[in-house]
């Protein structure tokens, strides 16, 4: 049996840039525009009316902004299966941390290819982090070595601590290996097992940490202090 289509949601206050997109997205046959919004709170109504598997959510919109939507579809139970991807104009964009704090699977720029962008709806729908090795080592440690974005809505860095204690050696281990970018190929052979276990160590150390998905896991593991930013 053929998989049903990929149920996208657009969030972009410009309504020629979301047109764009919807001609992209709907010529393509394992995928489909559910819905258009042009704030966040739209975005979060639209979420919840067509279950859309994945937002392309614009950070900065009128109103309620991209980031304050996500958090409050990271925070309904009803969307934990809606993935978001966050549409930026800057590569290197202060607010990217924040939203992967909040909830958000990745990023990507507005200026990436149509292929790339297609490949990172069907990244997230599958439940994979957006976040390039590049990304991981360089933005990311950079914003967190500066410690200026912290959410004050989100677990504390002792909290983050206090939950690591519930993994096991091996899943701290794997951990690790996330946030420093490495697919779960790359981590299998590392750890010479199959990528099929790293995957469980992954899922379990999500179920764990109270991570959305793996996006999160590299945040958690970065703001409990067990991986150090080194900023080069």
């Amino acid at each position: 049996m053929t998989p049903p289509p990929i149920r996208v949601l657009l969030a972009d206050d410009q309504a020629l840039l979301r047109s764009a997109f919807r001609v992209l997205v709907d010529s393509e046959p394992d995928m489909q525009v559910v819905g258009e919004a042009a704030d966040g709170a739209e975005a979060v109504a639209l979420a919840r009316s067509t279950r859309a598997d994945v937002v392309l959510m614009d950070i900065r919109m009128p109103g309620t902004d991209g980031l304050a939507a996500t958090r409050m579809i990271s925070a309904d139970p009803e969307l934990a299966l809606v993935r978001v991807v966050m549409l930026t104009t800057f590569e290197v964009d202060e607010y990217v941390v924040q939203a992967l704090r909040a909830g958000a699977s990745g990023f990507l720029g507005k200026g990436a290819e149509p292929d790339e962008l297609l490949n990172a709806i069907r990244i997230a729908a599958g439940g994979e982090a957006l976040l390039s090795p590049a990304a991981t080592k360089g933005l990311i440690a950079t914003f967190l070595a500066q410690g200026g974005s912290s959410d004050p809505e989100g677990p504390s860095a002792a909290e983050y601590s206090a939950r690591l204690g519930a993994l096991t050696v091996r899943e701290r281990e794997v951990l690790v290996l996330v946030a420093g970018g490495h697919s779960n190929d790359e981590i299998a052979e590392r750890l010479v097992v199959s990528p099929l276990t790293v995957k469980t160590h992954v899922n379990r150390a999500m179920a764990k940490l109270g991570a959305r998905d793996r996006a999160q896991l590299v945040v958690i593991a970065y703001e409990s202090g067990l991986v150090r930013p080194r900023v080069e």
